[in-house]
């Protein structure tokens, strides 16, 4: 088994946490991407607590819409995500992690992304890395 990619904390500077623009509900959209392949990943929620944690640990950390609660990506599945960077936007109002994927992949169903479903296909791509 090879070993776990290196946990590396990311600077946090105020001044940039200052300038991340949370919408109503206290969350801001987090777009995950591959740094290897640049494939996307997944789309996620954050709220201040759980970018602050992300940026600490070097791992991304999520807000589960669904449970009300806080949730570091693989602690369950095994398929954690090692943030290499991180970005906002220009408005301030979505993230963007560059991770080395740990595991399967990031989709909840098993898939490598969760963006596998093309419009105007009968089914699914099966195996394909996504979007770049």
């Amino acid at each position: 088994m090879a070993d776990a990619p290196a946990v590396t904390p990311v600077e946090i500077r105020v001044q940039d946490l200052e300038k991340v623009r949370y919408n109503e509900d206290g969350l801001v959209a987090a777009i995950v991407q591959d740094v290897e392949t640049r494939a996307v990943l997944m789309m996620a929620w954050m709220n201040a607590e759980t970018l602050q944690m992300s940026l600490e640990q070097g791992r991304t950390v999520f807000w589960s819409r669904s449970r009300q609660e806080v949730w570091r990506k693989g602690d369950t599945s095994g398929d954690r995500q090692f943030i290499r960077s991180a970005w906002f936007d220009c408005d301030g109002d979505t993230l963007l992690f560059l991770v080395e994927q740990e595991g399967g992949g990031a989709c909840h169903t098993g898939s490598y992304t969760c963006f596998f479903r093309p419009f105007g296909a009968d089914e699914q791509v099966a195996g394909r890395p996504g979007p770049t």
